[in-house]
Formats: structure tokens, C-alpha cells, sequence
């Protein structure tokens, strides 16, 4: 039984080292600049959604200096022919190309072994570059014409993987879009990042976030909505961050002010 005890006693003080994963404040202000790699500290400003590629080590310290909470962007479920791991890539795992963005086509996520060696990489390059969480795109694929046979159930297990892997390393990681599968991802969920919701009328789907005190990022695009101020108070009342943006997602942007 004496090395037993030993060996508990000495585990003990591993486990409780661990640090908790931090999550990203829900009112201090959100940018979203995918386009511009260097992007600056902003008055006012406290979570910063970026590109992890593209992004330098030093923007991330730069803006961890400035208080602010940094959120690395990259796709999950969509192969980008620019991106410098895209040979990667098995051929047998590209789909059909993305709609509206050249270069981009669809990634087959049922085939996971094969996917996630290079998912993780990205994982793992976020924790190098010092990024709080993760905010992985095309997590959705199962609602979209893929080329592939994609279930929800596939969808479902692949997204719940994929936030497994990012809290293994310490990152917290937002649900991109995935409407409706929020009522199942939100307890394995940090947050969520939201695109044109109010122009889509599905804003009620992402409720759960908030109710469960987690943050809620709206992008909404320019000229989707009549009335921005309508758009900007719904979000309010419903405990979101909104903003608008042009689909270059380069800085430029208004936040919302709803009252």
C-alpha cells in the first residue's frame, strides 16, 4: 500500500497547478480583423478576433499588453489552398468549393483520423502564439452542400472533438455559427461567434449562450439590416456584443450603441 500513497501524494500537487481555461469578458467591447494582420490595441476595446496564421507573435503580446483577450481564428471544416499547411491536406479530403471564396472548398470532418493531425498543429501553433481561445470556422458543413454525406450526428461528434482538443491545451474555443446545434454544443462551448443572425432571424438559437453567462459575438454584415439601431438594441436585450462589419472582416466596423 506505501507506494500507493506515494504516488497520490505526488499527483496530487500536479493536478492542482492546473490553471482554469479563461474565458473571454462578455462587455468589453469585440473586434474582428481577419484581413489585417497587425492589428493595434484599441481604446475601449477587450477581445480581439484574428487571424492565427497570419497574425505575429509580437501583435499577440502587443495586445495582451493592452489588457486585451485574444481569440485566433482559422477553419475547421474548409480547406484554403493559401494557408501554409495546405499540402497537408489529403485530396480525398476536399470537397466542393465554398461559395463566394476562391481557393476555399469544403472539408470531408467524418474523416478524422486523417483530419486531425493537421487540426491540431493549428491547435498547437495557437498555444505557441500565446491566443486565449480558438474561434474555428465551418463547423457546419453537415447543413451545407459539401460534396459529402455529412449527418448531424457527424457534425456533432466532430465539433465536440474539436472543443475536446482545444481544452486539452488549455484554449478556450467559441461555436462558430451551427445554429442549430447549440441546444447540444452549448454545455461543450466557451462562447459563441455569431455571423448575420439578425439578417438570418435566428438570434433566439444562441440564447442559451447567454443564459449560461458566456459570451456572444455578432457580426452583423453592412447592408443586410434596414435598421442597425433596431439590431444593435435586440442584441442588447439579449446580453450579446454586436457589431457591423464589411465582409473583408479588416477592422472596420461599428460597434454597437443601442440606446
Amino acid at each position: 500500500m506505501k507506494p500507493v500513497v506515494v504516488l497520490a501524494i505526488l499527483l496530487f500537487p500536479i493536478a492542482a497547478l492546473a490553471e482554469p481555461i479563461k474565458l473571454p469578458p462578455r462587455d468589453a467591447g469585440f473586434s474582428i480583423s481577419l484581413s489585417v494582420p497587425d492589428v493595434k490595441p484599441q481604446l475601449g476595446m477587450g477581445v480581439y478576433d484574428i487571424d492565427l496564421f497570419d497574425a505575429a507573435p509580437s501583435t499577440i503580446d502587443a495586445l495582451h499588453a493592452a489588457g486585451g483577450y485574444v481569440i485566433c481564428y482559422f477553419s475547421a471544416g474548409s480547406f484554403e489552398d493559401w494557408r501554409p499547411d495546405a499540402a497537408r491536406f489529403p485530396a480525398g479530403l476536399i470537397g466542393r468549393d465554398y461559395a463566394g471564396w476562391p481557393g476555399e472548398r469544403w472539408l470531408d470532418i467524418r474523416q478524422r483520423a486523417a483530419l486531425a493531425p493537421i487540426l491540431e498543429a493549428r491547435l498547437d501553433l495557437a498555444v505557441a502564439k500565446t491566443c486565449d481561445a480558438v474561434d474555428p470556422d465551418n463547423v457546419d458543413g453537415f447543413g451545407n452542400e459539401t460534396g459529402f454525406d455529412i449527418s448531424r450526428e457527424a457534425q456533432l461528434a466532430f465539433n465536440e472533438w474539436l472543443a475536446e482538443a482545444a481544452h486539452g491545451r488549455g484554449l478556450a474555443i467559441g461555436l462558430k455559427n451551427a445554429a442549430e446545434l447549440v441546444g447540444t454544443l452549448n454545455a461543450a462551448f466557451d462562447f459563441a461567434v455569431v455571423e448575420s443572425c439578425a439578417a438570418q432571424e435566428v438570434c433566439a438559437a444562441y440564447q442559451p449562450f447567454a443564459e449560461s453567462s458566456k459570451a456572444v459575438f455578432q457580426i452583423e454584415y453592412r447592408g443586410e439590416n434596414r435598421d442597425w439601431r433596431a439590431v444593435c438594441r435586440a442584441a442588447d436585450d439579449r446580453g450579446f456584443t454586436a457589431i457591423q462589419a464589411d465582409l473583408t472582416l479588416d477592422g472596420d466596423f461599428e460597434n454597437c450603441h443601442p440606446r
